[in-house]
């Protein structure tokens, strides 16, 4: 097989704790991989003049793909690089229980599906501003019944929903559904019934893309259904679309229903880019404790590792060691009831994979 290129950004407070390992851990496998690391933050703008210097633009773009570590500042403009200048345009979040996981809920073991996230619209475009910048729009509420101008100081934040964005978004949930076989279902879910212009925009654009799988079943509902539905009957989803906003806060409460975001990996696809990286964030609290859950992480590299053609390895590494482990009761990390470090479960992998 033709040796692919990893670009790797091992992230900012406890996230190297992981991510490193992680990356070890690929290379005891002697995979066809080979990891390069970008200059990023400070580092870079001491060497080269920028926090993200076209040199680290170009490692990025000859790579087959990149892992990235959870970011607090110093790798953020490689992170809005990598979504927008990437186009990664669907964020994936498997939301799938594995019997070891310590679950608030009573009956977790078929807890199995996807929230795909559209990564690149709504209101995470950053276009936020003063109120009074509004003003020469005569922009009139017809809720509150009051034109924008005479509401006196504040800001507004603006939510774009793109026909060209929601379609690609949406049949990649579609073709989602077609290859994960299972209930073969895509639930959308928007708040349609109070933005109808552009939530209920977004749900259009799904009803008209369903009717081109006719093998897929299709449904919505309203946010707040959904969330209601996804905490007290999981099982019932398969592949879940939503937009930038609730896709976000949806996936971190999907975490919660299997064990919390230490579990949670993460994949960004584009039409011929991808990164990947763990859901939580740099955790700052427990910085150099070595405690952090590697979970998410490496199961994000197994992502990682299907998405470049090595399906096999990422199965490996999930079945035999991260799944393993957990039914096993074996070497279980602290946010999930244990007493392993960090280190500690690293080193229980490789013996479950063989390579201790």
């Amino acid at each position: 097989m033709i040796k692919k290129t990893v670009a790797v950004f091992p992230g900012d407070d406890a996230s190297p704790e992981v991510m490193l390992p992680t990356v070890a851990l690929l290379e005891k496998l002697q995979l066809p991989i080979e990891f390069v690391y970008p200059m990023v933050g400070d580092a870079a703008l001491s060497e080269h003049g920028a926090r993200f210097p076209d040199a680290s633009k170009a490692q990025v773009d000859e790579a087959d793909a990149t892992f990235f570590g959870s970011t607090s500042g110093q790798s953020t403009e490689a992170l809005f690089y990598l979504r927008w200048g990437k186009q990664t345009y669907a964020n994936v979040r498997p939301c799938q229980f594995r019997p070891g996981y310590r679950s608030p809920m009573a009956n977790p073991d078929n807890i199995d599906f996807v929230v795909v996230r559209e990564n690149l619209e709504d209101l995470y475009l950053g276009l936020e501003g003063n109120l009074e910048d509004l003003a020469p729009l005569n922009l009139y509420s017809k809720h509150a019944k009051a034109a924008v101008k005479d509401m006196g100081l504040g800001r507004y934040a603006i939510k774009v929903i793109t026909e060209s964005g929601s379609e690609r978004v949406i049949r990649f949930a579609f073709e989602l559904a077609r290859k994960r076989g299972g209930q073969r279902k895509v639930t959308l879910t928007s708040k349609y019934n109070m933005l109808a212009k552009a939530d209920g925009y977004f749900r259009d654009i799904g009803y008209a893309i369903a009717k081109e799988y006719p093998d897929i079943r299709f449904e919505t509902f309203i946010v707040d259904d959904f969330l209601c539905r996804m905490i007290t009957n999981p099982c019932a989803l398969d592949v879940v679309v939503m937009p930038n906003l609730y896709g976000d806060i949806m996936s971190d409460g999907a975490a919660g229903l299997i064990g919390g975001l230490g579990l949670a990996p993460s994949g960004c696809y584009g039409a011929d880019y991808a990164y990947f990286e763990s859901a939580h964030g740099t955790a700052p609290d427990i910085q150099g404790q070595n405690i952090i859950n590697p979970t998410a992480t490496v199961l994000s590299a197994c992502m990682m590792l299907s998405y470049l053609g090595l399906a096999d390895a990422a199965d490996t590494i999930d079945d035999a060691g991260i799944s393993s482990l957990y039914a096993a009761g074996q070497c279980i990390p602290i946010d999930q009831g244990g007493s392993a470090k960090t280190d500690e479960f690293f080193h229980a992998l490789d013996a479950a994979l063989g390579l201790a």
